[in-house]
């Protein structure tokens, strides 16, 4: 009898064991499930670059093979030249094993796999936030610069309304054609220029490229080409085309390519610039590399339309005022220029004022121009705005602080002349908002280091005293009032 029972026991557990292992077999292997394979040369995970090829423990995409190819066909190619080429990511020692079969790939050419992504519906003009709405999200950010906060809305809201009339069918139906809503921003050192594109395209989730104008030269030159700041946007997208040709290019220090003068040199920074910028500014087909920001033998391309892409020009303009100054000194009536001189030295919105005329004249070429429709304006920071900058953004650089010292269980205070001590000590460094930082975590360093020791501290008050190096912040200890 307890044979007989041993041999249903016997039996049922190789049922169970049967089940488990033809369960198993349904199931990929978790690292075939959970990982993909990315090509060694460019990067690119096989969901971009389709079926890999195999061999020698290393994957390589078709787009790379043909490349490599190529190269060895049309007079040889050197493997040795390319090793020390950091953007390549290549080791000569990886290729050691080529002749061999079955080699194991390694981890480092294999990637996470995306969760899957339902498709996304096609862009809709009520995914596009109203100009009110984008301010409204802006003020949560930046403080000051109204205006400038109204008319980049404006454009902004104008800018992907074309886009959605371009991707539609309904410009085959009407024959109105929207031009670009391009910006110029011209403001002062650390007047929110940079910070306030940032936000905008966080708020808009759309990818951003920021480039500095005086690393760009003329194609042939040393330096950036032009095209480098398409590529700079398509990283930004994950190498999504689609995306990238809906993002914003924001290229800084615009000012600094101002055509030169008394110059008989060719100027392949300045003007030369700016006339290579005016086809990418207007709309063109730019071949840019995928993974990279170099152009190689081995590195894929592809094409990327600028159509849709918003550009956005920024720029302090230093002597710009004068040129303002200057014309509207000019047009005033004799006897009343002194006057007048004085009335414009004193107007804190005098670049306001400016035209293209005082463009053209500080060095911007009129095609240049024409393809940045729309100018902005940002004034210098006050004292007042400097101390709101500092509390009141919802990512305020007080709120960080205090945030910090609340999880040590410790509240940070500032009283309102220490906030007034920290906008006064930036005003003199003339970089407006940027200085508030490397100011607060000047004098934050020994705080930070010696609250954590006492665990007794309950609050600390940064007084304008302390501040002014006579005495220590004000402590106060737990179960005290």
């Amino acid at each position: 009898m307890e044979d007989k029972e041993y041999l249903e026991e016997a039996k049922e557990r190789k049922e169970e064991d049967r089940a488990v292992s033809e369960e198993a077999e349904k199931k990929p292997a978790k690292d075939d499930d959970e990982y993909e394979k990315i090509c060694y040369v460019c990067r690119r995970p096989e969901s971009k670059t389709g079926p890999m090829v195999t061999m020698g423990g290393m994957n390589l995409c078709h787009d790379c093979m043909q490349k490599a190819f190529d190269s060895v066909t049309q007079g040889g190619f050197d493997l040795s030249k390319i090793q020390n080429m950091p953007y390549m990511n290549l080791n000569l020692s990886d290729f050691s094993n080529l002749n061999q079969q079955n080699v194991e790939i390694p981890k480092k050419q294999k990637i996470k796999k995306r969760t899957a992504e339902t498709k996304k519906p096609e862009f809709d003009l009520k995914d596009i936030p109203a100009p009110h709405i984008i301010k409204q999200r802006l003020d949560e950010y930046v403080i000051g610069q109204e205006q400038a906060k109204k008319v980049i809305s404006v454009a902004v809201y104008n800018h992907y309304k074309r886009v959605f009339l371009v991707d539609s069918d309904k410009k085959e139906e009407e024959n109105v054609q929207i031009e670009k809503s391009n910006i110029l921003m011209i403001g002062p050192t650390g007047s929110g220029k940079t910070y306030l594109v940032k936000t905008l395209a966080k708020l808009l989730d759309v990818p951003l490229a920021i480039a500095d104008a005086t690393s760009l030269t003329e194609a042939g030159y040393i330096g950036d080409d032009i095209e480098s700041v398409v590529s700079k946007l398509l990283a930004a997208a994950d190498n999504d085309v689609d995306r990238a040709q809906r993002g914003i290019i924001f290229i800084d220090e615009i000012d600094k390519i101002a055509k030169k003068k008394n110059t008989n040199s060719r100027d392949v920074s300045g003007e030369s610039v700016q006339q290579e910028l005016l086809k990418l500014l207007e709309g063109s087909n730019v071949e840019v590399p995928v993974g990279s920001n170099q152009k190689n033998a081995l590195t894929p391309m592809t094409t990327v339309s600028t159509d849709n892409i918003l550009f956005i020009c920024g720029g302090a303009f230093p002597d710009l005022e004068d040129i303002i100054k200057e014309r509207l000194t000019n047009k005033s009536s004799i006897g009343f220029a002194a006057e007048l001189k004085d009335k414009y030295d004193k107007d804190p919105d005098i670049l306001g004022r400016v035209t293209n005329e005082d463009l053209r004249k500080f060095g911007m070429i009129p095609e240049f121009l024409g393809r940045l429709p729309i100018t902005v304006t940002l004034q210098s920071l006050t004292k007042e705005l400097l101390v709101r900058i500092l509390k009141e953004p919802r990512n305020a650089i007080l709120k960080q602080y205090e945030k910090l010292l609340e999880l040590d269980e410790v509240k940070l205070v500032f009283e309102d002349d220490a906030l007034e001590w920290i906008a006064e000590q930036a005003m003199k460094k003339e970089t407006g908002a940027r200085a508030l930082r490397s100011i607060i975590e000047d004098f934050m360093l020994d705080i930070m280091y010696e609250i954590p020791k006492d665990p007794e501290i309950g609050s600390v008050v940064i007084t304008r005293a302390y501040l002014d190096k006579n005495g220590g912040p004000l402590i106060q200890m737990r179960g005290y009032h």
